[in-house]
């Protein structure tokens, strides 16, 4: 997938998008969006066969576990989906690692809705 400098790439380009969008930025509560990045960066280069710094750090990804705490709405995945895109064409993949990339991240997104439309999130319900 490009190692460690497509992976700082993507997620680079995606925070920038993320810092820009209200709604979705407020997902983000911490003030400085360089841990959440720095924690994508891991887990994807993890996933992708890189190095275990993320579960060495941060236990086992369990990532709807992790994202229960927020009301991920299908609207909330579409922004989320539409940034994680953009980032990716910044990359210069080849067709078929592009594609890999891009069929992983939406599947990934599809799966961590959690809320519909107007829903608090599970834990406050």
């Amino acid at each position: 997938m490009g190692g460690h400098e497509a992976f700082s790439q993507l997620v680079g380009e995606f925070y920038r998008g993320v810092a820009e969008d209200p709604e979705l930025r407020a997902m983000y509560p911490e003030e400085d969006l360089g841990p959440a990045q720095d924690r994508l960066r891991m887990f994807l280069e993890q996933y992708w066969g890189g190095p275990s710094t993320y579960q060495e750090q941060r236990g086992h990804p369990r990532l709807r576990m992790r994202h229960m705490p927020f009301a991920v709405t299908p609207s909330m995945r579409d922004r989320w989906l539409h940034h994680m895109m953009s980032a990716a064409d910044t990359l210069a993949l080849e067709p078929q690692l592009d594609a890999t990339l891009r069929d992983y991240l939406t599947r990934a997104a599809f799966s961590l809705v959690n809320s519909e439309e107007g829903q608090a999130a599970p834990q406050d319900r």
